[in-house]
């Protein structure tokens, strides 16, 4: 189950619930679409923090107009304003009504070209009380090692919730897919991890896990975690190293 960390963050939470439902009560969007990212490992109980966006893949490019016209269709029946989006892929910045300063914008984005060795299972999602076809847990783990590295490398900075998902997702042991890595990167995931640690050494700060952390958790898990991420982190991908 998806944590709230505070109070105002509830209405948020249900609308990404409500437009999750309706995704999944879609026979043909549910047919094409593939739920993945941080709502999903949420979801799944793979990470303890709460996660604002819907990721999805799509499996079969082909369909991408029409995915739009489904969700534009939900959208509309939700009452979900469409803020901003993109004409090249299905991407949408929806806005709902809220407080003033308090959250209300919802991004949806979909991957039109998923790395070919992406897996997919069927989940229930208890929170939904529905099933959506969803990246396995090796999928997930192996998208995200590779997200952390590529959005540093696009953006200068890593981002606090990449590295706190990868510290979940180590801790626990999770499995992941190395045949994504070597497709997504073009390097064998013993490559990959030396450049991932040399990113986290030098360029995850405190500031970094402060400020993109402290929405994220709750209070308690904010103040346990942060002193102790990064030096943890390192370990961990230094053990994986070690094993590969």
């Amino acid at each position: 189950m998806m944590i709230v960390p505070r109070a105002g963050d509830s209405l948020h939470k249900s609308w990404l619930y409500r437009l999750l439902t309706e995704i999944a009560d879609d026979v043909f969007l549910a047919s094409v679409l593939r739920f993945k990212g941080g709502t999903c490992a949420a979801m799944r109980g793979l990470v303890n923090r709460f996660s604002v966006d819907l990721d999805f893949d799509l499996v079969d490019e082909s369909k991408q107009s029409q995915v739009s016209q489904h969700l534009e269709k939900i959208f509309q029946k939700l009452g979900l304003a469409i803020k901003d989006h993109s004409r090249k892929v299905p991407q949408y910045f929806l806005k709902y009504d809220n407080g003033e300063n308090l959250r209300s914008t919802i991004q949806l984005d979909i991957n039109t070209q998923p790395p070919k060795e992406n897996q997919y299972e069927i989940v229930r999602l208890h929170d939904i009380d529905r099933v959506l076809h969803c990246h396995t847990v090796p999928t997930m783990v192996a998208n995200k090692l590779v997200a952390t590295v590529s959005r540093f490398q696009r953006r200068g900075v890593l981002v606090g919730r990449d590295v706190y998902d990868l510290h979940a997702f180590l801790l626990q042991g999770l499995p992941f897919s190395e045949e994504i890595i070597q497709e997504r990167t073009g390097k064998s995931p013993k490559m990959f991890f030396r450049r991932l640690k040399k990113c986290i050494e030098k360029s995850l700060t405190q500031q970094i896990i402060d400020q993109d952390l402290n929405m994220l958790l709750s209070p308690k898990e904010f103040h346990l975690i942060r002193k102790f991420l990064k030096q943890e982190l390192l370990r961990m991908v230094g053990e994986e190293m070690g094993r590969l």
